[in-house]
């Protein structure tokens, strides 16, 4: 039962931290356990499904579902479950987790269930009138409609199809008409078919004399909306095609090349989707180059709008297939990459002024927000071109036209949607020598903004490209070049504009490339190098890059530029296709410029504009302080109870008007976090930049300091207190003090007992230590007693901590800080043993007890005991079941036993609904060391359980105060235990 582990193997730290790589390969391995315990999960739900087991079904997806939160097609297997079950409460709330994600119409008709069962009619009427209008009607949903109609007394319901056709019901002739103009016209029933000129309109209108039937007005723009792509693989042109309003609807593809088109009908489901939205139903295209017209072709959707991906050029297909160079044209030609380039450019003489570019297609409310901001932050010499590539929006393009007709901007109109390459390349065209700046629709600018970044152009002759910060901008986002970042609001982004003007100039920052959100180019950059090409990018994603890959060839440098910041929203007119379009113009930018790749992930790895963000997130720090003291709590980054202290403690400081800061170890010295903010670059290398880091904590004025946790920290962290000049508390959460193993665990995983130093020499050399670091027991304690004693306070959670502490350190006076006022599961008004209310997934226990345990389960927390009392029950088949709220180093055994259900990770607002639903007699908290505190207890204690624990630690010390639950021998033998669980009352 126990894990078996080499005695001269070393174990790894149990904390992160100083000089503990977490390497990618670390987290690809614990990434693919995650996956398949969760992918095991969403496996044994399915086959429950379909075996008709629906309450096995609900239990291991909602496990799933859990394990991979983001994953909507778990979700929605759920959410079926729940539906058999007739869980409406659960069904809403998945079902509206879902439509948080995706608008789609079975999640809606979900929640339209949902809520007339829960009598909630108006919303289920509100909901159902939402899927009516966007979405053409099925028969359930059609079932569901004349229920609401006849219960809310509407007047009918209508629902339209991609074949023209509009559904219904109504007790009299009906009225419809297109767009709210034009007459009425009469039909005596339902269904009826729309003339052709519905194809162009956005909205129809269905009414009842004047009453408007349930979803009314219908949208007709949502109702045609396609999601569609193709791509170059092998010698084909692969891609999938549906309508998402419609999926039962079959599409039409549309493929014109010079000498005519001709049209197929898609029939085929796809047999790989790559699509987030649950029950994506996308039909498949292959187009083989021989059955392709010659020349470039166009492949357009049921409605005529052109594919992402499309037009097809033959040449990408040669180009991806390794055709010989010499048979390529020169521009088709690959060219590795060389960094940094050897020719010089070509400097001329700029005409002055600035043209800015802003391609628009979609999207009226960004479009808005960016055109007012530049207009509000522009001047005289700079004109703004603003080219409308074809938008399908009419508020789009009368607000252009408004603003044009102002002299506002300059507009330039496509007749049809050519991409944004083109929509680019029609205002690059009128620089005339001028600079450029290239910018999305959807950004916000700030003033002073272009000032800046044409000063950024001009910092070196042969600067070609100055790109600014900004939230969404791969390499150049800020707070985080990584991860996804909150979209700032206009304050917002003038308030981080301002932060980036103040710092200094700096050093030049050469990029790989520039990023085309808002790219600014030298005139005689432009001049030299060329437009954007539209042959290779189809709708666009990567035309920038490959524009600087091409001006560097020519000596052009591209630079950022941190001392300006512009909002994006991002990638608004891609929608569901992007995906698949950045991969198709990855792979073609990678093949004509061997080496992009390694490029930008040279730059990565380097990072050069860490400083600049680690400045401007010291300079945030510095504004969000204010003229508070700051009190700075040191803890490890495993988060859990310790995480828990510290986050409360720190609100009740900053209640009290003071700032806190949180340090957190870091591989390469300390991180530090603020609670309420992003400041994801305060990382300071250790020791080389301990000086600038002690300047930062005294301009902050720390007042204190708390110890929580040094475990995993640079050693300079544990003298911080003494550089500053500034007293320093401790609080106490485990056995670190004097246990290098640090829960008191043994070798043999059970309670070491607590032995004199000697005993604990021979266990550390035995079975290794989990501090990371290389220190004796003796001289741990020696260290140990030096920084309790010097502390101001000792605080502990327990009586009990206190007495061990005590035993190891008599003249240490510790506070006990209980981290819960137990007497507060009294006050609740809810008797500790209250079993109404609950709703019971597992089913009926036919006279059986049902047993939980809650938390991460690990070795000190008692899994062998878990292991063992499964394996007990079954094997004497005793009516005993265990339910595992949380998980453990190996549920899989568990699962074998088939006495124990492990629910999997969970949060803190789940737990509790938890363990109602498991319809528990009372819980288990299984530690075999002696606890501090453990939360877990209280958990149970507030869903209205008492609980058993082991006669020892905190727990023990807990249960016996309150009476809330029975304490039991630790060491019992499991069957003696198993006695115990089914004879307790």
């Amino acid at each position: 039962m126990n894990a078996e582990r080499s005695k001269s193997e070393k174990p790894r730290p149990v904390f992160a931290g100083y000089g503990h790589e977490v390497t990618e390969r670390d987290r690809l391995e614990w990434q693919k356990w995650m996956d398949a315990r969760a992918q095991d999960a969403f496996a044994r739900g399915q086959a429950a499904i379909s075996s008709g087991r629906t309450r096995d079904a609900a239990f291991w997806l909602d496990r799933a579902a859990r394990m991979a939160r983001h994953n909507p097609n778990v979700l929605f297997s759920l959410a079926l479950a729940q539906l058999g079950l007739e869980r409406w409460a659960d069904l809403l709330a998945t079902a509206d987790q879902l439509l948080a994600r995706f608008r789609f119409r079975e999640a809606l008709c979900l929640r339209v269930v949902a809520l007339i069962r829960l009598r909630r009619f108006i919303e289920a009427d509100a909901t159902l009138g939402e899927a009516l209008s966007g979405f053409a009607p099925t028969a359930e949903m059609a079932a569901l409609a004349t229920e609401i109609a006849s219960m809310l007394d509407h007047a009918g319901w209508c629902g339209a199809s991609n074949t023209g056709e509009v559904r219904g019901g109504a007790q009299a002739p009906v009225r419809w008409r297109l767009d709210g103009r034009g007459r009425w016209s009469t039909v005596p029933c339902f269904p009826f078919t729309l003339p052709d000129r519905w194809i162009r309109a956005e909205r129809l209108e269905v009414r009842l004399g004047n009453t408007p039937l349930l979803g009314s007005p219908i949208d007709l723009t949502m109702l045609r909306r396609s999601e569609g792509f193709i791509r170059p693989v092998g010698n084909a042109w692969v891609g999938q095609l549906w309508h998402p309003a419609e999926p039962e609807f079959l599409p039409r593809l549309r493929i014109l090349g010079s000498d005519g088109g001709r049209d197929l009908l898609l029939s085929t489901f796809a047999s790989e989707v790559d699509n987030d939205v649950p029950v994506a139903r996308p039909r498949q295209i292959v187009l083989k180059e021989e059955d392709l017209p010659r020349g470039i072709v166009r492949v357009l959707d049921t409605y005529g709008r052109e594919l992402s991906g499309s037009p097809l050029e033959p040449l990408t297909l040669q180009l991806l297939n390794g055709a010989p160079a010499h048979g390529l044209p020169p521009d088709w030609r690959p060219r590795p990459v060389t960094s940094p380039s050897k020719v010089s450019p070509d400097i001329r003489r700029r005409s002055p002024g600035c043209l800015v570019v802003i391609p628009v297609y979609r999207d009226f409310q960004s479009l808005r927000l960016c055109l007012e901001s530049v207009l509000r932050t522009t001047g005289q010499d700079t004109e703004i071109l603003v080219v409308d590539d074809a938008s399908p929006e009419p508020i789009v393009v009368d607000y252009l036209d408004r603003l044009a007709l102002a002299g506002n901007i300059t507009l330039c109109r496509h007749e049809r949607n050519a991409g944004f390459p083109s929509a680019a390349n029609s205002g690059l065209r009128r620089a005339d020598g001028r600079d450029v700046v290239l910018l999305n629709s959807d950004t916000i600018v700030a003033p002073g903004w272009l000032e800046r970044l044409q000063a950024a152009l001009d910092r070196a002759p042969d600067v070609g490209t100055a790109t600014p910060f900004s939230n969404d901008a791969s390499i150049l986002s800020y707070p985080s070049a990584s991860e996804k970042n909150p979209i700032p609001n206009l304050k917002e982004t003038e308030q981080l504009d301002r932060f980036c003007a103040a710092q200094p100039e700096g050093e030049m920052i050469d990029l790989p490339t520039a990023n085309g959100f808002c790219m600014a180019i030298r005139g005689d950059c432009l001049a030299q190098t060329g437009l954007l090409r539209e042959d290779l990018f189809a709708q666009g994603y990567g035309e920038e890059n490959e524009f600087c890959l091409r001006a560097a060839s020519c000596g052009w440098r591209h630079i950022a530029a941190p001392r300006v910041f512009v909002t994006h929203s991002g990638s608004s007119s891609f929608g569901s296709a992007r995906k698949a379009l950045m991969s198709r113009n990855l792979e073609i930018l990678n093949a004509l410029y061997p080496g992009y790749d390694e490029l930008v992930r040279d730059f990565i790895v380097r990072d050069p504009l860490f400083p600049f963000r680690r400045a401007l997130d010291i300079a945030r720090l510095d504004t969000k302080r204010g003229a508070k003291n700051t009190r700075v709590m040191i803890l490890h980054d495993s988060g859990g109870g310790v995480a828990r202290v510290v986050s409360e403690r720190c609100a009740a400081f900053e209640k009290d008007g003071q700032f806190v800061l949180s340090l957190r170890p870091h591989q390469h010295g300390v991180r530090v976090s603020v609670a309420g903010g992003v400041f994801t670059n305060l990382v300071f290398r250790l020791p080389d930049e301990w000086a600038i880091f002690l300047a930062i904590l005294r301009r902050m004025r720390v007042l204190a300091i708390e110890w929580h946790h040094l475990v995993g920290h640079a050693p300079q962290m544990r003298r911080l207190h003494a550089e500053l000049g500034v007293p320093y508390d401790i609080f106490v959460h485990d056995y670190v003090w004097f246990c290098e193993r640090v829960s008191l665990l043994n070798g043999e995983r059970r309670y070491c007992g607590e032995p004199a130093i000697e005993g604990c020499e021979r266990c550390v050399a035995e079975n290794g230590s989990y501090l990371g670091e290389d220190i004796a027991p003796s001289a741990l304690v020696l260290r140990s007693k030096y920084e309790l004693r010097n502390a101001g306070i000792v605080r502990v959670p327990s009586h009990d901590t206190g007495r061990r502490l005590a035993r190891h350190f008599p003249d240490i006076a510790a506070v006990v800080t209980p981290l819960e006022d137990d007497r507060r599961w009294d006050d609740s008004g809810r008797s500790i043993r209250m079993r109404e209310g609950r709703t019971n997934w597992l089913g009926s226990r036919g006279g059986r007890r049902r047993i939980g345990f809650v938390g991460g389960i690990g070795a000190e927390k008692g899994y062998d005991v878990v292991r063992g009392l499964a394996e007990d029950a079954a094997a004497r088949d005793l009516p005993l079941d265990y339910v595992l709220i949380g998980h453990t180093p190996d549920d899989e055994a568990l699962f074998r036993t088939g006495r124990v259900l492990v629910t999997g990770e969970y949060r803190e607002d789940e737990v509790e609904r938890l363990i109602h639903e498991a319809d528990l007699d009372f819980g288990f908290i299984p530690s075999i060391t002696p606890e501090t505190w453990c939360f877990t207890l209280g958990v149970i204690w507030r869903a209205g359980l008492p609980a058993v624990v082991f006669d020892l630690g905190a727990q023990a010390e807990r249960v016996r105060q309150t009476g809330f639950g029975w304490t039991v021998p630790l060491g019992l033998p499991i069957e003696t235990l198993s006695h115990v669980l089914l004879r307790l009352q």
